[in-house]
């Protein structure tokens, strides 16, 4: 793509999206209340050590400094100035952060099991599916696959439309989302032709409609019985010493540019691995204090989401990320502090949802951030009188 040709079609993106929103990528960024929002999904769901420094590099030239971790595997530069947007794309092209093909990129939604080995199932079959993406029919921008084929699945809850995964009796398994079962399949080739065949089933059965495999009700066709039972699932990465490396938890999912920078600077560090869990696997890592890094898997911040919130995201009415700080810990449960009711941050139930409407905060119990509020018209310091919080 030609970049006066990329240009126009950037600015006719953020006009378009002062009316409504879309799910952002690199090549599509999405303009916010402190400039666009640029989102890199990692090949393989990981970046070598020289990635690592380049996007670092990145985002303190053409962002605000800080690195975001969403709930699909995928790294967020914020602030970036319409006019940097060019000179960014040249530096994560240049560092393999992003496909060349506008079209490909957009398709790779994939999440993979973070501890994968070279040359084993999940790392031989996301290479498949990357090598046969352009099979795929024209997918709602949310969509995606999960690639979590080791003897037991790890994102059986995390957001994805076609997963494969193991069967108790450890045959691979391909399973459309909320179906409890799946079909079974001999081979890694077999499981990636029955996912793209469900992709376009999908499509030709009226799913764009319902925008995820979730919600889409059609019965699966008979060609996919939804037969074979998956095996249980294990528990996602603790903090601390890994056989890998280290594990970091991430504050709200961000951590600063030069506190991931410190990350990767000792010698034996090769990358890191990234997952949908606020936690960053450092592949060769020593586990040690880093300013802006959690390495406790009990620090109450990781029971915490919250969106950036006002004046970073233009739907935000209130401000969220101090407010999550001062709750954090302090709120029994899982804590969702949201600037708005789209829920951003999280789109499960948390124990208590704080979720900003027409500049006020309403409080939503076991619930959403668009659920049904509990309590309602209360201002910042109402909130934090409400759970005790001086």
């Amino acid at each position: 793509m030609k970049w006066p040709q990329a240009m126009q079609e950037l600015s006719a993106m953020v006009a378009r999206a002062l009316v409504k929103g879309w799910c952002p990528g690199a090549w599509r960024p999405m303009p916010s209340g402190d400039g666009l929002l640029v989102r890199v999904r990692p090949n393989h769901a990981a970046l070598d050590r020289e990635q690592v420094l380049a996007l670092c590099e990145a985002a303190e030239t053409y962002g605000n400094g800080i690195i975001q971790l969403t709930n699909r595997a995928n790294l967020q530069l914020r602030g970036v100035a319409d006019n940097d947007w060019a000179p960014l794309m040249d530096a994560l092209l240049e560092a393999r952060l992003v496909d060349t093909d506008p079209a490909l990129e957009g398709r790779r939604n994939m999440l993979l099991a973070p501890d994968w080995q070279a040359g084993d199932d999940t790392d031989q079959l996301a290479q498949q599916l990357r090598e046969r993406l352009a099979e795929l029919p024209e997918l709602p921008p949310k969509m995606g696959f999960a690639i979590d084929a080791g003897n037991a699945p790890v994102l059986a809850e995390d957001s994805a439309d076609f997963r494969v995964e193991r069967t108790t009796g450890g045959q691979l398994l391909v399973r459309a989302d909320g179906r409890a079962m799946g079909t079974a399949v001999g081979s890694g080739p077999q499981a990636i032709d029955l996912m793209i065949d469900l992709a376009h089933w999908f499509v030709g059965s009226g799913g764009a409609n319902s925008g995820r495999m979730r919600q889409h009700r059609e019965p699966l066709p008979d060609w996919a019985p939804a037969t074979a039972v998956p095996a249980a699932g294990r528990s996602i990465l603790p903090l601390g010493q890994h056989l890998m490396g280290a594990v970091y938890g991430l504050t709200f999912g961000q951590v600063d540019a030069a506190a991931l920078r410190a990350v990767v600077a000792t010698a034996t560090v090769t990358g890191i691995r990234v997952t949908p869990w606020r936690r960053l696997l450092v592949e060769g890592g020593k586990i040690r204090r880093v300013p802006g890094l959690l390495a406790d898997s009990n620090a109450p911040q990781l029971d915490t989401d919250a969106c950036p919130g006002a004046p970073y995201c233009e739907q935000a009415s209130v401000a969220t990320r101090d407010l999550a700080g001062k709750l954090s810990g302090r709120v029994a449960g899982r804590l969702h502090v949201s600037g708005c009711t789209k829920g951003c941050a999280r789109r499960q139930a948390a124990d208590v949802c704080v979720v900003g409407e027409g500049g006020r905060y309403q409080l939503v119990f076991r619930g959403r951030a668009d659920g049904t509020p509990d309590v309602a018209d209360l201002t910042e310091s109402q909130v934090l009188t409400y759970f005790g919080v001086n």
